[in-house]
């Protein structure tokens, strides 16, 4: 057998302990050792990324969620820092549901998951414009009121509309945004000038572009500055 085999058979071994015959040479007690060391690690890693779900899943569901996804998916990175997008990403793809799961399940995964992401990012405070640790989200659940004590049946008629972003102490934080706001930060994300994005809402909406409306607009516009969102341009 080559090493490179003998790798693969390991790792298959630990990925399935339970499909998986043991290696030659290897017995049951000592194997055990690596299986379970090597799904403890990728079990903290998860948990502590996704605390909120697992404690509405309970820890029966969740452990089969992590068994299945330490066996089932093929990660595109050896970072361990970026396990939780890995599991997003087998989520989003891979996951196979069960009858009890949340229907809320994947984007409160998502929204957990923002916020390690946006915690690690390489990405800095731009000099102007709109901040790349910014970003605008929109779910069909509440995600941020979701817990142990709150979990929906039924999606609302609107979508929940969030902004999160890291500020220049690097701290994470969050916010919810009326339809307008949400439209408003996509349109700068995609560094669209302000006015035009501003006369653009409201030829979108039927909304009169009077001064009342850019008054409300720059009192929108300076309170994302103050909040390190949102960085005017040297003419605005």
């Amino acid at each position: 057998m080559s090493g490179v085999q003998l790798q693969r058979d390991f790792a298959a071994r630990i990925r399935q302990p339970e499909a998986q015959a043991l290696l030659p040479g290897i017995t049951g007690e000592r194997m055990a050792i690596y299986e379970e060391l090597f799904f403890n690690n990728v079990a903290s890693l998860v948990g502590s990324a996704f605390p909120v779900l697992r404690a509405v899943l309970g820890s029966e569901r969740w452990q089969r969620l992590l068994r299945a996804f330490f066996a089932e998916h093929r990660a595109a990175t050896p970072y361990f820092p970026q396990i939780s997008q890995e599991f997003i990403a087998w989520l989003q793809q891979g996951y196979r549901a069960e009858p009890e799961d949340p229907p809320f399940m994947l984007e409160l995964a998502h929204y957990e998951w923002v916020e390690l992401a946006l915690d690690v990012s390489a990405a800095q405070l731009p000099g102007q414009g709109w901040s790349p640790l910014a970003w605008p989200l929109a779910y069909r659940w509440p995600v941020q009121l979701i817990g142990g004590e709150h979990r929906p049946l039924q999606s609302p008629a609107q979508p929940t509309c969030l902004l999160v972003w890291r500020d220049s102490r690097d701290k994470v934080r969050f916010m919810q945004l009326t339809p307008f706001a949400y439209q408003l930060a996509l349109r700068l994300q995609t560094n669209e000038p302000v006015r035009q994005a501003l006369q653009g809402l409201a030829n979108a909406h039927g909304l009169l572009a009077d001064s009342a409306y850019f008054d409300n607009a720059r009192a929108l516009l300076n309170d994302w500055q103050a909040r390190d969102i949102w960085f005017p341009p040297a003419e605005d």
